[in-house]
């Protein structure tokens, strides 16, 4: 450490970090947008602290284990391309820190704003029940859970490893008598069930444009990112389905990415309501089950 004897203060080692990422040309999405503020969130992990101390925090002096864990974490982040969510194994997100490791996604979706808003003006009655499909950490359907305090949500995915994440979430926040994790390919294991609300943040990513993804996104399981050629297997087979399982005045909410304008294309049948986010993101789209029922009727049930 001492090449790094002239840093002293927690600013002074944020700098340094921001300068490396900047000169390493990082990609950035999983929760920052940008050098500096993915050197404060190493930062402030290396010392243990929370972000609303942040502003108290600048001028203290990093301990020597401090910074050797600092230093570890920034070459990862510039050797490996790792998202900063996998070193310091916590994403925020709905206003919620949430267990995060390469077994799922780094929660980033813009169906935070609607769990925010409860949906409305969407869904008409309360969500009794609520299913979280390809929940990877579980962070929607845990976010939905905690915004609904008197719902019960299930939460599938078709990993194993990813409902390991999930199920240390649903602890971490108290939920076991509420939610519970499911092993489901799809709506395979659920089709019995019946929702109020269903929300999805599926793999939608086309095998192109995957080719294409930045390392750090390349660092994530492609099971939670591709499906398919065109990237739309798995919510084609969601439009078929999602009906058997929502009640009455239920509601199918799934985020199919910047892809959207060719998949409303593509299923131009289906009347769609894109919402528009104000935290920005895109891509979303909400239908009613009773639009699902008066769509899969005029097809003659395709």
């Amino acid at each position: 450490m001492q090449l790094f004897s002239e840093l002293l203060s927690l600013r002074d080692w944020v700098r340094w970090a921001s300068t490396r990422f900047r000169d390493a040309e990082l990609f950035y999405g999983h929760g920052t947008d940008n050098d500096w503020d993915e050197a404060q969130v190493l930062a402030l992990w290396a010392i243990n602290q929370p972000w609303q101390r942040l502003e108290q925090l600048w001028d203290v002096r990093l301990s020597s284990d401090e910074k050797d864990k600092l230093v570890k974490a920034v070459e990862k982040r510039i050797i490996k391309r790792c998202p900063a969510a996998y070193i310091t194994g916590e994403a925020w997100f709905a206003g919620l820190p949430f267990y995060v490791n390469e077994n799922t996604l780094v929660p980033r979706s813009p169906i935070a704003e609607l769990i925010d808003a409860q949906f409305q003006p969407w869904l008409s009655d309360y969500p009794a029940r609520i299913l979280d499909l390809c929940t990877g950490s579980g962070c929607i359907g845990i976010a939905c859970a905690v915004e609904f305090a008197d719902s019960e949500v299930d939460l599938v995915d078709i990993s194993a490893d990813a409902l390991h994440v999930a199920k240390r979430n649903i602890e971490r926040f108290d939920l076991s008598s509420r939610v519970q994790a499911i092993e489901s390919d799809g709506l395979t294991e659920v089709l019995e069930q019946r929702y109020d609300l269903i929300v999805s943040n599926p793999p939608y990513v086309s095998e192109a444009e995957y080719a294409q993804l930045p390392a750090e996104y390349l660092a994530e399981p492609k099971l939670g990112l591709t499906s398919g050629n065109d990237g739309f297997d798995f919510v084609q087979g969601l439009l078929r389905q999602a009906e058997q399982c929502l009640l009455p005045g239920g509601l199918l909410v799934v985020e199919v990415g910047y892809g959207w304008e060719l998949f409303a294309e593509r299923y131009a049948e289906y009347p769609f309501f894109w919402p528009e986010f104000e935290h920005g993101g895109c891509g979303v789209f909400i239908l009613s089950r009773e639009q699902l029922v008066d769509v899969h009727s005029r097809l003659g049930g395709q």
